[in-house]
C-alpha cells in the first residue's frame, strides 16, 4: 500500500485552522504532511528567520490516518523565497529547526544556484506569476543528480483562473525540461478545503503532462525521497550525526583513576600457586 504526503501545508497563526488542515489531510489519508514556513528576506542585513512552532503546542493528540492505525507524521518546513544571493546561508543555524529546506529562486542565476550549490531539498516553482526565465536541462538534471526535487503546487489553480494558466503552463514548461523525473505535487494549502486526496492529486497531475507513474510517485516514493534526503543533509550524507551535549559537565567530567588496591578482572588474575 502506498504512503501519500503532502510536504506543503501553509502556516498561519491561526492554531485552529492548521488543526483542521491537519486533521483533513489524515482523514484524506495522507500519513506526513508538512508545515511550510514562508519566509521572503526584504532589507540586506542579516535576515531574522522565524522559529517553528512545536507540534505539541499545535495540537495536544495527532488525529489517526484513514486506513491505517497510527497517528499522522507533521513536519516543519523552511521555504525561503529568493531575490538575492545572500538570502540563502548555508551554515546559518536555525535552518537546523526545520526537518525540509526549500527555495523558491526569481531569477535564472539564482535558479541555477539552487539546482547546482545550494545544499537544499525542495526547489519551488512559482505557480502566481509567469516565470522570468526559461528551464534549462543541465541545471536540472544537475539537481536531479544531487536529489534535490522540483515543487508544483496547486491549491493557486483552485482559487483564480489566471493562476490556473501560470499553473499549468509553469509546470509543463518544468516537465518537459526534466521528463518527469524528480517532480513532487503537494498542495500550499491555506485552509482545509484548498486539500484534495491523494488520488485527485495523481489526476490533476495529469494536466501538468506526467505519465501515470509518474502522477503517483509525485505524491508517494518522490516525496519519501525528500524526507530521506533532509535527513542526510543534517548527518553528513548519513555518515556522521552530531548532536549538543546536554550539560557543559559531562563534557568535563573524566574516567576517575584507577585504584591501585583494586582487584584486577578474572582475565588478569594470576592463576595461585599450590603449596603441597
Amino acid at each position: 500500500m502506498s504512503v501519500f504526503m503532502d510536504l506543503n501545508l501553509t502556516f498561519t497563526e491561526d492554531k485552529s485552522v492548521l488543526q483542521r488542515m491537519i486533521e483533513t489531510a489524515a482523514q484524506l489519508g495522507f500519513s506526513t504532511v508538512a508545515i511550510n514556513y514562508m519566509f521572503e528576506p526584504k532589507a540586506k542585513k542579516k535576515p531574522q528567520i522565524p522559529a517553528p512552532t512545536p507540534i505539541t503546542e499545535l495540537m495536544d493528540q495527532l488525529p489517526v490516518v484513514q486506513g491505517r492505525s497510527r497517528p499522522i507524521r507533521v513536519l516543519n518546513r523552511l521555504t525561503l523565497v529568493m531575490s538575492d544571493s545572500f538570502h540563502f546561508r548555508s551554515t546559518a543555524p536555525e535552518y537546523r529547526c526545520f526537518d525540509l529546506l526549500a527555495v523558491q529562486p526569481t531569477t535564472e542565476k539564482l535558479f541555477h544556484a539552487a539546482c547546482m550549490v545550494y545544499d537544499i531539498d525542495i526547489i519551488c516553482v512559482s505557480v502566481t506569476e509567469r516565470l522570468p526565465f526559461f528551464f534549462k536541462r543541465a541545471p536540472v538534471n544537475g539537481a536531479i543528480d544531487r536529489g534535490v526535487v522540483f515543487e508544483v503546487s496547486y491549491s493557486a489553480a483552485i482559487r483564480d483562473s489566471t493562476m490556473r494558466r501560470y499553473t499549468i503552463a509553469n509546470a509543463i514548461s518544468l516537465i518537459e525540461c526534466c521528463k518527469g523525473k524528480s517532480v513532487m505535487v503537494s498542495s500550499a494549502a491555506e485552509k482545509a478545503l484548498e486539500l484534495r486526496g491523494p488520488y485527485d492529486v495523481t489526476n490533476l497531475s495529469l494536466l501538468f503532462g506526467l505519465s501515470d507513474k509518474d502522477c503517483k510517485e509525485a505524491v508517494s516514493s518522490t516525496c519519501r525521497s525528500v524526507l530521506l534526503h533532509g535527513e542526510t543533509r543534517k548527518t553528513a550524507s548519513g555518515i556522521i550525526y552530531t548532536v549538543k551535549s546536554c550539560s557543559k559537565a559531562s563534557d568535563q567530567q573524566e574516567a576517575p583513576p584507577q585504584s591501585e588496591t583494586c582487584e584486577a578482572p578474572p582475565s588478569k588474575k594470576q592463576k595461585s600457586s599450590v603449596t603441597e
